[in-house]
């Protein structure tokens, strides 16, 4: 049964990009930098991705060699959509050591509450109407360490947690987080050990790794923290949306999360979510919530296993949140029938990638970007092509109304319009 309900929980969610995918949503450039990384790692070759800049290697932005796992994937299904059903997968095969830990210790009726409750949580739907980002590694990973937290196999724990430093830099901070979940719990030498490892991980990575692949010479986003009015003043900027964060976080556990000293894992995505002067971070959108997921129903099976009273409280309230952002979310979308409508002009886009040659260097904008990157290999974004004179340039005129030739005249060329139906316009170097 927990598997069969994983299956249900990554087809479901899967389903939810590929649907995103079929009406051309615009959702932002992740999927087409992830997708020329794992391309390249598919190739075997240094994970360069034009997308974010000439010979801009990956590696110098986040720290996530993690992304070369969904290679052989990627060989036999070489586009931008294997990557949205890797997301969903990865989702499905947490469900399953959630869903049979919360049936072990609650008993059938509790636990596949609990486990239905988790596969359907908010975090999870937000993530992947936003396309893949490589933290959809982290969901499995700590699903695993945290069932083997709350059966008291620390070594496991410790082992289980180590992978999540290869999935993004700031994982880091979570691992040592882990460490204090171990000294709570009275495993004082590993919790030290370990959050003593996840705090020099992190400043490695951060310091030492990522620098030496950035064209920069540093770490991008270090100014993200505070930015440039402070750590105070950017918490305290729309407080109130970021405690209903917190609130419908810990809410969809009723609250009884906290009763676990498990829940202190989810504290580092907070508190760099919070400070960080990021619109984008403070609320439930997008996929900032993902990996906090697992960590809170986790931790809630593990507080309700140790206080029974916490289990109806805890179960009614958590669905009643649950089913209150449920009912918002992409998952009901899918009863809607324009859901599953593809876009009228997808039949244009596809034409217009076509009239341009594979071994093209191409200039684009957001609308186009994800679905060009699958077969042309030079594909830039138009706010990061630098001093690169592309042979061929298109665009989506529905997003933002331009002249491509005089757009192409900036890069010195000059410029022929080859296709230009539905919105699309592909215009060609002539000289």
């Amino acid at each position: 049964m927990p598997w069969g309900w994983a299956v249900v929980v990554g087809v479901l969610y899967s389903l939810i990009s590929l649907l995103s995918w079929r009406r051309l949503t615009v959702n932002s450039w992740d999927n087409a930098i992830f997708e020329q990384a794992v391309k390249a790692y598919s190739r075997f070759e240094a994970p360069i991705v034009p997308v974010k800049g000439p010979d801009y290697n990956i590696l110098g932005d986040h720290f996530s060699p993690i992304d070369a796992l969904l290679a052989p994937a990627y060989w036999l299904f070489p586009s931008g959509q294997t990557l949205l059903v890797a997301q969903g997968v990865l989702i499905g095969l947490s469900v399953v050591p959630v869903t049979k830990l919360a049936v072990e210790r609650l008993g059938v009726r509790v636990g596949w509450t609990i486990a239905l409750m988790y596969g359907l949580a908010f975090g999870f739907g937000n993530a992947v109407v936003a396309d893949f980002h490589e933290v959809a590694f982290a969901v499995p990973i700590l699903a695993m360490a945290g069932v083997a937290f709350v059966e008291q196999r620390w070594s496991a724990v410790v082992w289980w947690s180590l992978p999540l430093l290869l999935v993004k830099e700031d994982m880091g901070v979570t691992v040592a987080a882990v460490g204090v979940a171990l000294w709570l719990a009275g495993e004082r030498r590993r919790g030290l050990l370990l959050a003593i490892g996840g705090a020099v991980a992190l400043v490695l990575v951060v310091w030492v790794v990522i620098p030496s692949f950035n064209t920069g010479g540093g770490y991008d986003y270090t100014d993200n923290l505070g930015g440039e009015v402070g750590l105070w003043e950017t918490l305290t900027t729309e407080a109130d949306r970021k405690l209903l964060t917190l609130l419908l976080t810990l809410g969809v556990t009723g609250f009884a999360a906290l009763w676990s000293p498990w829940a202190v894992v989810a504290a580092p995505t907070f508190v760099w979510r919070f400070f960080g002067d990021v619109e984008y971070y403070w609320g439930t959108e997008w996929h900032y919530s993902i990996v906090i997921m697992p960590i809170v129903f986790v931790a809630m099976i593990d507080a309700i296993g140790r206080r029974r009273w916490l289990e109806w409280p805890g179960v009614v309230l958590g669905a009643a949140v649950g089913g209150y952002l449920l009912a918002g979310g992409p998952l009901v979308k899918l009863l809607e029938p324009t859901t599953w409508d593809a876009s009228p002009r997808r039949e244009a886009l596809q034409d217009a990638i076509g009239t341009i040659p594979e071994d093209a260097v191409v200039e684009t904008d957001i609308a186009v970007l994800k679905y060009l990157t699958s077969s042309h290999d030079e594909a830039y974004w138009e706010g990061t092509i630098g001093d690169v004179v592309p042979d061929y340039l298109i665009f989506d005129r529905n997003l933002m109304p331009r002249d491509p030739l005089e757009h192409g005249a900036q890069h010195g060329g000059t410029y022929r319009i080859v296709f230009d139906r539905d919105g699309y316009v592909v215009a060609e170097k002539v000289g």
